[in-house]
């Protein structure tokens, strides 16, 4: 799969998914809503460490700067 994602995007969903865990780990956040936001956080590491979001693909979109250096 192409690499759709930049640095700052990947960091974002990082730091998001750590959120949603502590959130989730205090007890804040229960519930459905502590399932529907644990898998979110999953596919947020997911999609980081891969580099690429199946979301971006069928609207062209990329937050990766091009690899010619623009």
């Amino acid at each position: 799969m192409k690499k759709n994602m930049g640095s700052l995007d990947r960091g974002l969903r990082v730091t998001g998914a750590a959120v949603i865990a502590v959130l989730i780990a205090t007890d804040v956040i229960t519930g459905t809503l502590a399932i529907v936001l644990a898998a979110v956080a999953v596919l947020f590491v997911l999609t980081s460490s891969l580099g690429s979001c199946p979301a971006y693909l069928p609207f062209g979109w990329s937050t990766r700067r091009s690899e010619s250096g623009g």
